[in-house]
């Protein structure tokens, strides 16, 4: 099994990595539907470009951002962070679109991802960090519990995929 030091690096994504981040999401919803609010046919049709404003090039107050995970030229995992601009909340950055390929999983590259996606949000000036994740996901959770995240409510029958309802649990990380 890899380890996370076979990783090339962890790098905050840009312009180019576009279509590679977009592969990866379109890999990562189809696969785990009850893992992501997103619906995998409907992102099917969004073009790279869509998600350009992840990026966050155009905020200059930063916390808003895609790192990546790269095996070489593959990119094998990402995690995002987003910033409301809006003054009263700026202190408060949302982790989104954490996923890892299947087959690097168990290797650190979720723990590296989700330690470089902090350290980034502490650089950035963030106080908070908030996320959800599918309550029933015990190894994802077990990740952002050893990380300090605490669970701080539930939103029961968050998502529904087909006919079955999966309820999220709210985490935050106080930086």
């Amino acid at each position: 099994m890899a380890s996370a030091q076979e990783f090339a690096l962890i790098r905050p994504l840009g312009v180019a990595d576009l279509a590679g981040y977009k592969e990866l999401r379109d890999e990562m919803l189809f696969a785990h539907p009850e893992a992501f609010t997103s619906d995998a046919d409907t992102d099917r049709r969004k073009e790279p470009a869509d998600y350009l404003q992840r990026l966050g090039i155009d905020r200059r107050e930063g916390g808003h951002f895609l790192l990546g995970a790269w095996r070489g030229a593959r990119l094998v995992g990402a995690i995002g962070c987003e910033r409301d601009a809006r003054i009263k909340v700026r202190h408060v950055g949302h982790v989104i679109g954490m996923m890892v390929r299947a087959e690097v999983r168990r290797s650190g590259v979720g723990q590296a991802l989700l330690e470089a996606c902090v350290a980034a949000a502490r650089g950035a000036g963030l106080e908070t960090l908030t996320l959800t994740v599918t309550a029933g996901n015990a190894d994802a959770v077990g990740l952002y519990e050893r990380n300090g995240f605490a669970a701080y409510g539930v939103l029961k029958r968050a998502i529904k995929v087909g006919t079955v309802y999966h309820d999220k649990l709210h985490m935050a990380l106080w930086l």
